[in-house]
């Protein structure tokens, strides 16, 4: 997510507020989540309420005030605290705090998974479900298809991974595909996998291998990243028979191959040279 200096202030003050207040034994970070993820949605539809609550030359406390008309009795308490935060803040813009609240939306869920610790199965679930959306043309079409009504979106992905997935996985998923903000969907589930990846302070490996890895190889070949990249490193293993034989690997913008296939194509790129 791409911030000016005046949003990433203010995004930093937020998510300071939104951990003392998810640091509360009352509060239920989920709740939170799905309450930010909601004013999200309501900014996006009301032009008028989103340049308001965002406009930096007005009165700090008026966009507070204007805040809590709207949402109070609508959302929780802790919500409206996080809230209060974002809007008495200076924005660089009114998209880059509709981006912040989504942002914080997502990090009290994923804290939410965390607490119950669950947070390597919810990334190892976007993970996988971001492989199944880019191997099948037609549902990635279907998700990124921004004319396509939010509700019947959500309802796709209901049908396909409710039943199978934790609960902050599919809200997450959901959440992607109804707000794609310029992204495609592969493209915003893998973030959500770094996300995830980050709050465990570990980097994420792509790893393609033409045949199963077993769980000592995957160990193996996480501490052989680990020692390569100095820091723990969370393995996300698809099969994909198509590179003849090996592995290639991606950290972040950086590609290691060692398939088959990627040593004939560098050989075709010399002989061609």
């Amino acid at each position: 997510m791409m911030l000016h200096a005046a949003s990433r202030e203010a995004l930093h003050l937020a998510e300071n507020r939104l951990g003392e207040v998810l640091g509360d034994a009352g509060s239920d970070p989920s709740a939170v989540g799905e309450e930010l993820l909601s004013v999200v949605a309501l900014l996006g539809r009301e032009v008028g309420l989103r340049r308001a609550v965002a406009d930096g030359s007005s009165d700090p406390e008026a966009r507070k005030r204007l805040i809590r008309a709207v949402l109070e009795g609508k959302v929780s308490d802790p919500a409206l605290t996080v809230l209060d935060t974002v809007v008495g803040n200076r924005w660089s813009s009114p998209r880059e705090l509709v981006n912040g609240v989504e942002s914080l939306g997502r990090s009290a869920l994923l804290t939410s998974a965390e607490k119950a610790g669950n947070l390597d199965t919810v990334e190892d679930q976007i993970f996988r479900i971001s492989r199944i959306v880019a191997g099948e043309q037609a549902l990635e079409q279907a998700l990124s298809d921004q004319t396509a009504p939010a509700e019947a979106k959500r309802a796709l992905v209901r049908n396909l991974f409710g039943d199978k997935v934790d609960p902050v996985t599919e809200i997450l998923v959901e959440q992607v595909v109804v707000r794609l903000n310029g992204r495609g969907v592969e493209l915003g589930l893998d973030e959500l996998v770094e996300l995830a990846a980050t709050r465990r302070e570990r980097s994420v490996a792509h790893v393609a291998s033409a045949t199963e890895l077993t769980a000592e190889q995957q160990e193996r070949l996480g501490e052989k990243l680990r020692r390569i990249y100095g820091r723990p490193i969370a393995l996300h293993v698809e099969l994909d028979k198509s590179i003849g034989a090996g592995l290639v690997i991606r950290v972040g913008d950086e590609v290691i191959d060692g398939s088959s296939a990627g040593r004939l194509e560098a050989l075709r790129r010399q002989l061609a040279s």
